[in-house]
């Protein structure tokens, strides 16, 4: 996280001393302090090393940092033509990405509940001007002020939640909080089940969970595609890093309580965000509503809380973040400063004038849709055979059936730009090197992820058994 803020710190000074119209180089500023971070993650691995008795660098929080890491390069590889083509202040965008990937990392590694809400505050604070940062754009400050209004309420729930259980367990550590409530557990108190509720809420609105989910439309829209691609996959990893840290090493004593009110919200969570996707034409929309699904399919490997459901919950965010980012990668380079191009008729015919963006497209749509042999397909096949093995057989098939209707609104993408021809195609730059390097990396990386899962499978079942 030091490297990251380093980095931070590096492009604000960077953007104070450059001159009106000069070039420097602060994206790759932050590059480099994302890769020092990605050795310094490396040489921890196995140490379990403990600050202050509230950061905790285990194998769990770092898997979870190598996903930010990678969100992190990427996202900076995909911003460079967005900021180009918008005329977005460099210095701003960069210091602003990079503050808020070091709270998502400090919100992975947070064994404390008042770490993890100030570092919620830090990643928020620096995505919600991120996507209001189109000042000029109405549709991008509206997208702004209404995340931020939402996520204000979301965050005085956390912080209730966060006071309520401190005057039951004497603590805000996970650790004490987990120890007091196991030995009340046969026997939860109404005050404990309050201070749960108010956490739950707090998470929930972050990973886009029905009946929280009213922001994410609008602010997908409204942002440049390159922040949506990054608040897509940043914070949906760093969100559920503690949300799994707190419900299921805390609060597991409270399984039975949390369980039922899971179970509802991942149903409802599969089905709008599948059935409300299926009516969109905006592609960013489709895809802020196919988020949603994904939160649900998250939410069901959270309830499943076997071996194989933990660990599915780290190679779905993985696979996820790298299918995500890609997606976006594309509506960024076809969006032109004066047109979004996220129509579904601006994607007709658009094998014939960019077939390599189509081909791209094509492999982060099929593998959100579950085809093989891309990462999406074991992702879902990893949540749904881990919630069968737990019983939840009724939720499983609800994930099921939702992920077969979501086939619908991105195959509808695909055949546009296969099988319609368009009067006014799209007339586009070419595709600068860094960022065309950034999608076939991600669509790599898609591919190996659904070929050969193994080794990254047991790398998260070995992680995430470090929390408990």
């Amino acid at each position: 996280m030091a490297c990251v803020v380093a980095a931070a710190i590096a492009a604000i000074v960077a953007e104070a001393f450059r001159a009106p119209g000069e070039r420097m180089p602060i994206g790759p500023l932050g590059a480099i302090g994302l890769i020092g971070a990605a050795v310094a993650s490396f040489l921890l691995w196995d140490h379990h090393a403990v600050s202050f008795g509230v950061v905790s660098a285990d194998n769990y929080a770092l898997f979870v940092t190598f996903i930010l890491i990678a969100v992190g390069l990427l996202s900076l590889a995909l911003a460079g033509p967005v900021i180009e083509r918008q005329g977005l202040p460099v210095g701003e965008y960069y210091a602003l990405l990079l503050f808020s990937l070091g709270g998502m990392i400090l919100m992975a590694m947070a064994t404390d509940l008042i770490v993890i809400f100030l570092a919620l505050e830090v990643l928020s604070i620096g995505v919600y001007v991120l996507t209001g940062i189109r000042r000029d754009s109405p549709a991008s400050v509206e997208a702004a002020f209404k995340y931020f209004l939402l996520g204000a309420f979301a965050s005085a729930f956390f912080l209730y939640g966060i006071a309520f259980t401190y005057g039951v367990t004497g603590s805000t550590r996970l650790d004490r909080i987990g120890t007091v409530i196991a030995a009340q557990a046969m026997s939860p108190s109404p005050m404990q089940l309050l201070a749960m509720g108010l956490l739950f809420v707090g998470f929930a609105f972050k990973v886009a969970a029905v009946p929280f989910h009213m922001w994410t439309p609008d602010a997908y829209e409204g942002a440049p595609p390159s922040v949506t691609g990054f608040m897509s996959t940043g914070v949906k990893a760093a969100a559920f890093a503690a949300f799994a840290r707190v419900f299921l090493s805390a609060l597991a004593p409270m399984h039975g309580e949390w369980s039922h009110v899971v179970w509802v919200i991942a149903a409802m969570t599969m089905i709008l965000g599948t059935v409300v996707g299926v009516a969109q034409t905006s592609v960013k929309r489709m895809l802020a509503y196919s988020s949603i699904a994904h939160s649900g399919y998250l939410l069901v490997a959270l309830l499943s809380a076997n071996s194989s459901g933990k660990s599915a919950i780290l190679f779905y965010l993985a696979t996820y973040a790298l299918t995500n980012l890609g997606a976006f990668g594309v509506i960024g380079l076809l969006e032109q400063r004066d047109a979004a191009n996220d129509q579904l008729t601006d994607y007709a015919g658009l094998w014939y004038t960019q077939p390599v963006l189509a081909a791209l497209m094509t492999v982060f749509l099929l593998s959100l849709g579950g085809f093989p042999p891309f990462g999406g397909f074991i992702a879902k096949w990893f949540i749904f055979t881990s919630a069968i093995e737990a019983g939840q057989t009724w939720l499983a098939i609800i994930g099921v059936l939702t992920s077969v209707v979501s086939v619908f609104f991105y195959l509808r993408v695909i055949v546009q730009m296969y099988m319609t021809s368009s009067t006014a195609p799209l007339r586009l730059p070419p595709v600068p090197l860094v960022a065309g390097v950034a999608l076939v990396a991600s669509a790599i990386g898609v591919l190996y992820l659904g070929v050969l899962p193994a080794q990254v499978i047991d790398w998260a079942a070995a992680s995430i058994g470090t929390i408990f």
